[in-house]
């Protein structure tokens, strides 16, 4: 009997101990977008093209429009997206990395499923100032360090 209480004891500590470390590891990581006195938020999900992407945070790019569906920014140099998703069926507020161009994206309209296309995250808030942006426009990207509270 008292070693299964044990056994009982030994195990509610260890799910409340691994209940704790799984809400610290899903709090969101997030970046925010800087942009002619503008500021939008990325919330980001988590594979190697993402963690490469804030590796090199803070950074400043330069976005433009393209097809009249997204903004576009090529990267200096290309993420690694070994063990990262390989496709995505963008939406409005997709934030993405298209492999084949080296370049991010951020949808202000819906597209179709597309090979290639590295889902990096999705924009929370600031969507309609992304979407206004006319031209090239210089967006600084880092780290957003407000605290978040687990999903």
């Amino acid at each position: 009997m008292k070693k299964s209480i044990l056994l009982l004891s030994c195990s509610l500590l260890c799910l409340g101990l691994s209940t704790i470390c799984t809400a610290e590891e899903t709090q969101a990581k997030k970046i925010r977008m800087l942009f002619a006195g503008e500021q939008a938020v990325v919330e980001l999900d988590d594979h190697p093209a993402v963690r490469d992407l804030l590796s090199r945070l803070p950074m400043t790019v330069t976005f433009e429009d393209y097809s009249g569906m997204e903004k576009i920014s090529y990267l200096s140099e290309k993420l690694n997206t070994e063990s990262s998703p390989s496709s995505c069926d963008p939406s409005v507020g997709t934030f993405a990395y298209y492999a084949p161009w080296g370049n991010l994206s951020v949808f202000y309209r819906d597209f179709r499923h597309s090979e290639g296309l590295v889902p990096l995250g999705r924009v929370v808030s600031g969507m309609d100032g992304l979407a206004r942006m006319q031209g090239d426009v210089s967006v600084r990207l880092e780290i957003d360090e407000q605290p978040s509270s687990p999903r």
